[in-house]
Parts: C-alpha cells; sequence; structure tokens
C-alpha cells in the first residue's frame, strides 16, 4: 500500500521531470541586467539607469520582434550605444536596432544624423531632399556652386537624386547632390542593404547617405564625428566597443584609409584576444527566445 511519504516523493519526482517553461524575454533581460549590473552602472550615461534601458530593449522588440532571434548581450549593447548618443530607437527615425545575423546592429537613421550634426554649435541649417523625374532640378559645381530644385505638383515620377545641404552661422554653407544610381552602390556596401529601414524608410536613408557622404565637409568637433562613425555597427555587449560592419568609415573614403595603412608600415591589425569560456547564464543570452 502505498504511504503519503510515497505520495509526496512521487509528486516531487514529476516536478523535476517537468518540462520547464522557456523564460521571457522579459525574464532573459532582467537576469542579464543583474549579472552585469555593476559593469553596466558604470558604463551607463547619466541619463539612463538599468531599468530604463531594459524598458527600451522591450519596446525596440516589440517594434521589430526579428530581434528576438538575437542573443541579449548584443540587443542591450545596440540600446547602450543609442543611449550613449542621446538617440532613442523608435518610430520618430533618429535610430534603429535590427538584426544581422543573431547580434544586434545599431543605425543611426537621417534625423539622427541631422540631430548630432546641429549639436557641433557651427550649423544653422542642416536637411536634405529627394529629387523626381518632374521636378525642376538643376545645380553646377565650381567656383560658383549653385542649387534649384521646384518640386513639382501631383504625381513626380520616379526618385532621381538626392542632395543635402548645410548652412553655416559664419554665412558658409555646402551641398553635396548623389544620384539613385550612386546610393544604390552605397546602399549595397551596407549589411542592412535587404532590411530594416532600407525596407521601411528607403527615403530617408537615401537622405542619410549623403548627409554621411557631406559629413567630412561639415565643422564638427572630432568627439561628434567619432559618435557619427557608430553608425551601422554592432556590440557583442553593453561594456565592449562597437565594431563597425560597413564597408565605408564615415570619414574616411576607402582611398584615405589605404593611405593610413601604408604610412602606419602596412602592419596587420592586431588579433582579437580568444573569447573567455561562457557560464551558463552567458549562453542562456546567446540562446533565441521562445
Amino acid at each position: 500500500m502505498a504511504t503519503n511519504k510515497d505520495a509526496k516523493h512521487a509528486l516531487v519526482q514529476r516536478g523535476q521531470n517537468a518540462p520547464t517553461k522557456p523564460a521571457t524575454p522579459e525574464q532573459t533581460i532582467a537576469a542579464y541586467l543583474k549579472k552585469m549590473a555593476p559593469e553596466i552602472e558604470k558604463a551607463l550615461p547619466s541619463h539612463l539607469n538599468a531599468e530604463r534601458l531594459g524598458r527600451i530593449a522591450l519596446t525596440t522588440i516589440r517594434t521589430t520582434p526579428k530581434l528576438l532571434e538575437c542573443n541579449v548581450p548584443s540587443l542591450l549593447g545596440a540600446v547602450m550605444q543609442a543611449a550613449q548618443l542621446g538617440l532613442e530607437p523608435g518610430l520618430i527615425g533618429h535610430c534603429y536596432i535590427i538584426p544581422y545575423g543573431r547580434e544586434a546592429q545599431f543605425i543611426i537613421g537621417y534625423k539622427g544624423m541631422i540631430d548630432l550634426a546641429r549639436r557641433s554649435g557651427q550649423i544653422q541649417n542642416i536637411y536634405a531632399h529627394a529629387v523626381y523625374e518632374a521636378d525642376d532640378f538643376d545645380y553646377e559645381l565650381g567656383l560658383n556652386p549653385k542649387l534649384v530644385h521646384k518640386p513639382a505638383p501631383g504625381r513626380r515620377g520616379e526618385m532621381k537624386y538626392v542632395y543635402a545641404v548645410a548652412h553655416f552661422k559664419d554665412g558658409g554653407y555646402q551641398f553635396e547632390v548623389m544620384d539613385t544610381e550612386e546610393i544604390e552602390r552605397r546602399r549595397q556596401r551596407s549589411k542592412a542593404a535587404n532590411n530594416g529601414p532600407w525596407k521601411t524608410d528607403y527615403e530617408e536613408m537615401a537622405k542619410k547617405t549623403v548627409i554621411r557622404h557631406m559629413w567630412k565637409y561639415l565643422p564638427i568637433s572630432i568627439e561628434i564625428q567619432q559618435q557619427a562613425a557608430q553608425d551601422e555597427t554592432v556590440r557583442k555587449d553593453v561594456t565592449s566597443e562597437p565594431q563597425s560592419v560597413y564597408s565605408d568609415a564615415i570619414d574616411l573614403e576607402p582611398a584615405a584609409a589605404e593611405d593610413i595603412r601604408e604610412s602606419e608600415g602596412g602592419q596587420a591589425p592586431e588579433k582579437a584576444p580568444e573569447e573567455k569560456p561562457k557560464d551558463e547564464l552567458d549562453q542562456a543570452m546567446e540562446m533565441k527566445f521562445e
């Protein structure tokens, strides 16, 4: 005859053998924030705390469900990157966080580039516009450069050009014009060429591409240049440095980058340090959310 003791033992065994429910995104993010609390607190900017970091991450996941396939450290690293630049991912287009394999990629949007440029204090106004085939558009370079754009009413046809203009506080100005073929070539160099904002906000990303090309000619500080250079990067976790996944540097053309390598003696880059063995929580962070 079974005793109460036997029944209790059977219930315990059944509980131990029952499949455990997978952690929710909220639980996984909370576990990571708790484990990395000391390092996160050191890295957080003054206007952000761990609780707000978690909330922004969850909001980002809800707007881009594919991020559930990314590991949590890189997701929070991308959120941290946005926060440190004072840009918040969302519908306003300051920046985007999209999947890049199993890691979250940080992308500055058109409005984010505008915001960063204005922080220099030397730019009075900066903007970009798309030109369509029915528009009246003309520009010339040389000693007296000029640009004229009169948008057509009604149906304007296909996009032909995108241009950006920056007016400086000292009275000077700079403008750049790029045709759609050149924009497409630059889009193809992006790892996010076929997803994310290039799919949902093509015109905005085209405007950003022209501003990005004009960036080197703007009177902005080294600090702002470094901030903009974090465009299209991935962070392995909250405390690591961002790594570019875009084929062009924001302030260096490929030829200039080659000159720098030659001036440095053509030395090969140092090998990245070997990764430390991951503990159980780290492995769990890299697993796909169910």
